[in-house]
């Protein structure tokens, strides 16, 4: 993630951009916010979607403490938001989320497992709706979980990366959350297997 910062463009003018950006079919960087369009971090490619409702969050009112680090995934505004132990780093990432309710898991879980270059195969219940699918994919560009994964405590859920790129900030996985492959690889290398994980 970059370090460099904008300085405090207003809302209308980056709303402005972003419309005359999608119209000549030029993609915007996506920005992580550090207050509701008021100073931004450039972070990468911005989705579409839901760039209003994608604001900082303090930890406090999640975990009693960000022992280990800690991960928010909210589900609803599509972001996930990290604190390392000591609060001294935060990040903020678009995120795809379960396409519908009955494939969505809320709760807390931690991260057990860490895998660059991860691996796929489709869960039973996956395979059973799509029976074309294949059994395993080996890592590389058409590896649904992009160039790395978060394994978590809940079997078959993860954090990981995508390929397709449109799938960031839209209801688009079977349970998983996805981010960019330049989100988390970022991720990966700030998280260690022991972090708190929620989503609500």
């Amino acid at each position: 993630m970059s370090d460099s910062f904008l300085s405090k463009p207003s809302r209308r003018a980056f709303l402005r951009a972003g419309v005359a950006a999608t119209a000549s079919g030029i993609a915007l960087p996506a920005f992580a916010q550090t207050d509701v369009f008021g100073v931004v971090e450039e972070t990468g490619t911005t989705p579409s979607h839901n760039i209003s409702s994608f604001r900082n969050r303090s930890w406090q009112p999640y975990f009693t403490s960000t022992q280990g680090g800690a991960i928010l995934v909210d589900i609803d505004s599509r972001a996930l938001h990290y604190w390392s132990s000591d609060q001294s780093v935060y990040r903020l990432y678009p995120c795809s989320v379960p396409v519908s309710q009955d494939l969505t898991r809320r709760g807390r879980t931690d991260v057990i497992r860490k895998v660059e270059g991860p691996t796929w195969s489709p869960t039973p219940s996956m395979k059973l709706r799509n029976p074309e699918w294949p059994d395993f994919v080996p890592a590389g560009p058409d590896n649904p979980l992009g160039t790395h994964a978060l394994y978590l405590g809940w079997q078959y859920y993860r954090i990981h990366g995508t390929h397709d790129t449109r799938k960031i900030g839209r209801p688009s996985s079977s349970g998983c959350i996805g981010l960019y492959n330049e989100h988390i690889a970022e991720l990966y290398s700030l998280v260690a297997p022991g972090a708190q994980v929620l989503l609500i």
